[in-house]
């Protein structure tokens, strides 16, 4: 039965808790089809995730259509029925669903073109190394440019040891997640905290938290695969130790192009003048430059380049049919965050931590950090010290802000759907002839390694 309105103001109208049932059907169907022999095959075409996400996604806007409430607030509000979905579709679609991909697909193939080819040894040192360059470049290329560029040679260097599923895993921990923190272009939720107001370098005070978490984290990999080298056949660290290539990196240009994406990112809002000139970007200039940067990258990078990286659209296919079901679905609870958000009781930096964290675990955690973001807004009405005076003109407390931020970056870590990058790397991966824990087996590692990490950051930090 459908929520009634508190008022006839659209904003008021609370959905019911079961229109939340798509969004999270194709959660469980994610987590669950993968580990039963029956569904797993058909499970494993991206065809089958694209039809299980389109089916839930229709039925939350046929949801939409008959509740018989509009959509939106003030000027910007469309009446009950087809307007509404239609208003809904802009909202998922072109203003969401969009933008988050071109940007995750431009990243993906232009990566894609530099081929850092070799095999060192892998020592346990060796893959600290790679963990912790991917952690720095994660906040100048981005956590899919980061990512992308470094999983496949860490997978060649780790191709002669049987015990690799656990150096993925803390990859995907500080190269698609954590190591992102630092700039707006690190992780799409900054990227919006950019956009509404929150000034460029502003995320460079998080470096302490940063820092700390990243070092914590490398230092039990460390201590983790030192134990996992030592249990390694005798017969595949012979191989690893003869079988050695030197580093090298072929389609350098492709990063004078990542540079370009990242760039048109963070200039080509078209809510925004650019460079104070007077003139805004029309809608979907900056992902057209995105995307000539794909088409110039794929031109100009040989095709051996792509060979040499194995390279392919499966991952970055997987993504897509997902998120278009996960944004869809999504629109009912973060309407619901949106409408009751302040009367939750969430008004701490801690609370304020662990709920967007917690949230950011399961969806996807850009628009979590906007809800929060706007709530954290909401109970900031002036200046004064620790109040940090947005670009709008608005004010927001830093404390909160710092919560948010590190809650939305770093807890998108917990699960494989909290961040875009996570279930490429993941896809990579298991074509590469690794065997990746399940769903719920990966949340087994973030909740034993991340959480404890996140308390400690929790008492020293916010």
């Amino acid at each position: 039965m459908l929520a009634e309105a508190a008022h006839t103001d659209v904003t008021h109208y609370v959905p019911s808790l079961f229109w939340v049932a798509p969004f999270v059907i194709l959660l469980l169907c994610i987590a669950i089809l993968p580990l039963i022999k029956a569904t797993e095959h058909v499970w494993h075409k991206n065809r089958t995730k694209l039809i299980v996400a389109l089916a839930l996604g229709l039925i939350t806007l046929l949801y939409y259509f008959l509740r018989g409430e509009g959509f939106g607030h003030g000027e910007h509000a469309a009446a009950a029925g087809f307007p509404t979905v239609v208003k809904v579709l802009e909202h998922a679609v072109l203003h969401e669903y969009i933008p988050f991909m071109s940007l995750l697909f431009a990243l993906y193939v232009i990566s894609g073109g530099i081929c850092v080819k070799g095999d060192i040894p892998a020592h346990p040192l060796t893959n600290v190394a790679f963990l912790a360059v991917g952690g720095i470049l994660a906040s100048f290329i981005g956590t899919t440019g980061a990512s992308m560029l470094l999983i496949r040679p860490l997978l060649k260097t780790n191709s002669e040891r049987r015990r690799v599923a656990h150096t993925v895993i803390f990859f995907i921990f500080v190269v698609s997640n954590i190591g992102g923190c630092l700039l707006p272009v690190g992780d799409p939720p900054l990227f919006l905290g950019y956009l509404k107001g929150v000034p460029f370098l502003w995320t460079l005070m998080l470096w302490k938290e940063w820092l700390f978490t990243v070092v914590v984290l490398l230092v039990v990999y460390y201590l983790w695969d030192t134990w996992a080298y030592r249990h390694e056949m005798k017969s595949d660290l012979q191989r690893d130790e003869t079988q050695v290539e030197k580093i090298s990196v072929a389609g350098k240009i492709n990063f004078l192009l990542l540079l370009g994406v990242v760039f048109a990112t963070g200039t080509l809002d078209p809510s925004k003048e650019f460079f104070g000139t007077g003139w805004k970007p029309f809608m979907f200039l900056r992902e057209i430059v995105q995307l000539a940067m794909v088409a110039i990258s794929l031109l100009v990078t040989s095709k051996a380049i792509r060979k040499a990286n194995d390279f392919n659209y499966t991952a970055i296919a997987e993504v897509g049919c997902l998120f278009i079901g996960i944004f869809l679905c999504m629109q009912v609870p973060i309407e619901i965050l949106n409408i009751k958000g302040a009367s939750l009781g969430i008004d701490t930096p801690t609370k304020f931590f662990w709920a967007t964290g917690a949230l950011s675990s399961f969806l996807d955690n850009a628009p979590t950090y906007v809800v929060f973001f706007e709530t954290a807004n909401a109970l900031t009405t002036e200046s004064g010290p620790g109040i940090l005076t947005l670009l709008s003109g608005h004010y927001i407390r830093m404390d909160l802000l710092v919560a948010i931020s590190l809650g939305a970056v770093f807890m998108g870590a917990n699960t494989y759907i909290g961040n875009g990058p996570n279930f490429m790397v993941k896809s990579i991966a298991e074509g590469a002839g690794v065997k990746m824990p399940s769903f719920f087996g990966y949340m087994v590692y973030s909740v034993l390694i991340l959480l404890p990490v996140f308390l400690i950051v929790n008492l020293l930090f916010i």
